[in-house]
């Protein structure tokens, strides 16, 4: 690979860094071609772009991005594949159905929405993770709760409260 051509590799790296949130770093390594192809398969289903790339060319690009990955280039050694999501744990949830049949993919960590994750022990974690679209979901739920309570009890005790005024009013004339 010339010079010219690593330099565009960067290029292109730093650009699906900047314009990805949830980065994941796997070892794909001793997948055969067929199993391999499932995999771009079932990531390709749930929207996760996967990538294998050279680790000096990512670490190089890592640097040159203006996010900061922490301790993230130390875990580039050996096979490094790349998986970028919009959702969170779309690659997580991927990863842990695939080891259901094989060993591998392992995760060599993950950043997500600026979160650092080191090590495959990481995994359960990460599927946990709520999208974002979840977590706006779970606020307006704890919003909705106490006003639907308020409504509760104006609409309940109404027929007091209009009593009460009442009763009042008529004491007065």
């Amino acid at each position: 690979m010339t010079r010219e051509e690593k330099s565009q590799v960067i290029e292109e790296l730093t650009g699906e860094l900047a314009n990805n949130a949830n980065i994941y770093l796997t070892d794909i390594s001793g997948l055969n071609a067929g199993t391999t192809s499932d995999l771009r398969r079932a990531a390709f289903k749930a929207n996760v772009k996967m990538a294998v790339v050279k680790n000096t060319l990512l670490e190089k690009a890592m640097e040159a991005s203006d996010k900061d990955f922490g301790d993230l280039p130390t875990v580039l050694k050996g096979n490094t594949s790349v998986m970028y999501s919009e959702t969170g744990n779309a690659p997580a949830k991927l990863i842990k159905n695939f080891r259901k049949k094989s060993d591998k993919p392992l995760l060599k960590g993950a950043f997500i929405e600026e979160a650092i994750y080191i090590g495959d022990d990481q995994l359960d974690a990460l599927v946990d993770i709520k999208s974002r679209e979840e977590l706006i979901g779970d606020i307006i739920t704890l919003l909705q709760s106490p006003a639907k309570n308020v409504v509760s009890a104006l609409q309940s005790s109404g027929g007091k409260l209009a009593g009460i005024i009442k009763t009042l009013s008529e004491k007065e004339g």
